[in-house]
Formats: structure tokens, C-alpha cells, sequence
């Protein structure tokens, strides 16, 4: 099995992303991530799935996917063809002797502190899930308390769009 990222262009309808979601659950197939929200153009939404699943099933799904009355347009999309991040809130414990070291890794990875306390620091992350594994194994020995992660995102490289020649 490999990871695939679908980028589904969607109508903004109650319940269409249960049915995305059951499509996959029937199959048995386990959802890694999920990321929606608004689109480019009013009244679509953009639904980015991350399964990991055989090629043939996925094919399939996909198909099925393509059926669904309110989906616009479904398309897989290719890490090297793509552009996909992830995006991290991390609590760290801190206390005067391990906040330096903190923030110094806060650094070299390009993070940043959105929250201060005594005790703890908020930190935001941005990247591909390589960079944000990394900062997690860094900044595990000073502590984790909480996390709180987004779905993997992804859109296309280059000039073409998956809403080129949709309701324009």
C-alpha cells in the first residue's frame, strides 16, 4: 500500500463530506488526513484526502467519488507534481533552563511562538510532514504536552488549476 492524495473540487452541500467519508469507510480504507475549506470560486469547497491504499481500490473510489452528484472534479495528486504541507501547534514544556534550547530549535526549523507562559510555548510549524516529524523528535525531550495538527494540504504545481473551465 502507498499514500495518495485526492484533491476533490466540491459543491458546499449539508452532508457531502460524510458521503466522501463513507466511501472510503466501506472499502475499509483508513482516511490519514483530511483537510476542507473554501475554494477559489463561491459555492465550491476543496477537500483534500490522504489515504493509504492499493492503486486498483483506489481507482475505484475514485470513480465512485466522480459519481457523487455535488463533486466537481476529482484528481490524484503527485508528490513531485504537487505542493503539500502540513500545519502544527505544538505545547512544549519550558523552564528557565530548557527554554533557550527551545526556542534555538524553534529557529532552525523556521517555526515560530504564537503563545508565552511561564511553563509552556505555543509553537507553529509549517511543512512537509519530514520537517514537522523532525521538530517533534527534537522537541520531545523537553516535553510535549499537547498537539494539535491540520490535514495534510496540496494544490498542483504550475499554471493549471483543478478549477480551470468550472462555473467560470
Amino acid at each position: 500500500m502507498t499514500s495518495h492524495v485526492l484533491s476533490l473540487l466540491v459543491e458546499d452541500k449539508p452532508g457531502l463530506l460524510t458521503r466522501v467519508a463513507g466511501l472510503f469507510a466501506r472499502r475499509g480504507f483508513n482516511i490519514e488526513s483530511l483537510a476542507v475549506g473554501h475554494s477559489e470560486i463561491e459555492g465550491l469547497s476543496r477537500i483534500t484526502v490522504v489515504v493509504d491504499v492499493d492503486e486498483l481500490p483506489l481507482e475505484q473510489v475514485t470513480k465512485q467519488l466522480n459519481k457523487l452528484v455535488n463533486v466537481i472534479k476529482v484528481v490524484e495528486l503527485d508528490g513531485d507534481q504537487s505542493v503539500q504541507r502540513e500545519h502544527m501547534l505544538i505545547k512544549v514544556r519550558v523552564d528557565n533552563t530548557s527554554r533557550s534550547p527551545v526556542l534555538e530549535a524553534v529557529t532552525l526549523f523556521r517555526a515560530r511562538v504564537v503563545d508565552v507562559s511561564p511553563e509552556a510555548l505555543v509553537i507553529e510549524v509549517t511543512g512537509d510532514s519530514g520537517k514537522t516529524n523532525a521538530l517533534l523528535r527534537v522537541l520531545e525531550p523537553y516535553g510535549i504536552k499537547e498537539i494539535a495538527q491540520s490535514g495534510r494540504l496540496a494544490i498542483g504545481r504550475g499554471p493549471k488549476s483543478i478549477t480551470e473551465r468550472v462555473y467560470k
